[in-house]
């Protein structure tokens, strides 16, 4: 009889996040060459965290530790939660509100999911790792090992914003103990575990940096990861010249982040509802 749950790859995965980020903090925090207390003064490689513990100053420390908690919090509640899983069918649309009033209903026909059997609504799709189908599908992340959907799909932007904030802040701090006029072997053995964390942090700054920025430009014109890499596959796009559920970006980015102005993510816009609605076969 097994005494412990088996581990599954959503565990780990969010484990070795956890220890890496904390990791890297600690060196950020406690690096030092460990030379004698005889060496003068800021003779030896040492960070500006360092310098500010020493020296008393704990606001900027805390403030950098304040925002890796906040993004790993993040992280974690982005990688837990229910992005959006279709558990009921849709229901019919009533007459739209004010607001919505250059928005009608979509008149394609749903499709239903050979998998499990669900009726999809516009823009979800099936995600082969989860085994769920997904409301705005947007991707399934690795790193997150869960979807990216209509419920988590804002937060997981807000991560990558301010992942990348605590990115380069630890690159700055990483650079700054980095000195470069020591002999190549005295340097390597007391600045080794700083370069590679300097390391990581550049390959992972670059990574959300690229990450946040296709995002935002896909938010901005109301479009998935999904759908702007596979439009021709899509029956409810590929007969059509444009996004039909771009309403520019101010609103676009208005209504992703604050829901305003409100209304579902299927809704077309009037005009492209009336030059495609003869192509609905």
């Amino acid at each position: 009889m097994a005494l412990w749950p088996p581990l599954n790859s959503g565990m780990l995965v969010r484990t070795g996040h956890t220890v890496l980020t904390w990791g890297i903090t600690l060196v950020l925090f406690l690096h030092d060459t460990g030379e004698p207390d005889t060496a003068p003064p800021r003779a030896h490689p040492i960070t500006q965290l360092r310098q500010w513990e020493e020296q008393g100053e704990l606001l900027l420390p805390l403030t950098f530790l304040l925002l890796v908690l906040s993004s790993l919090l993040l992280y974690l509640a982005v990688s837990l939660m229910d992005p959006g899983y279709v558990t009921t069918q849709p229901q019919p649309q009533g007459e739209p509100k004010e607001e919505q009033a250059a928005m009608v209903p979509q008149a394609v026909p749903l499709r239903r999911c050979r998998h499990c059997l669900v009726l999809q609504p516009l823009r979800a799709r099936h995600c082969r790792d989860c085994r769920r189908c997904v409301r705005r599908y947007d991707h399934h992340c690795p790193w997150m090992e869960n979807c990216v959907g209509e419920r988590n799909h804002p937060l997981f932007v807000a991560y990558l914003a301010l992942q990348l904030v605590v990115l380069l802040w630890g690159l700055c701090l990483a650079w700054s103990g980095l000195q470069f006029f020591q002999p190549w072997g005295l340097w390597l053995r007391s600045t080794g575990l700083l370069f590679t964390t300097f390391l990581l942090l550049s390959f992972f700054a670059l990574v959300v940096a690229l990450l946040l920025a296709s995002h935002l430009y896909l938010v901005a014109r109301n479009t998935t990861t999904w759908e702007f890499i596979s439009s021709h596959r899509i029956a409810y796009l590929r007969q059509r010249t444009s996004n039909p559920f771009d309403r520019g970006p101010t609103r676009n980015l208005a209504h992703f982040f604050c829901g305003w102005p409100s209304g579902p993510w299927e809704t077309l816009s009037a005009e492209e509802e009336e030059e495609g609605s003869s192509q609905v076969v």
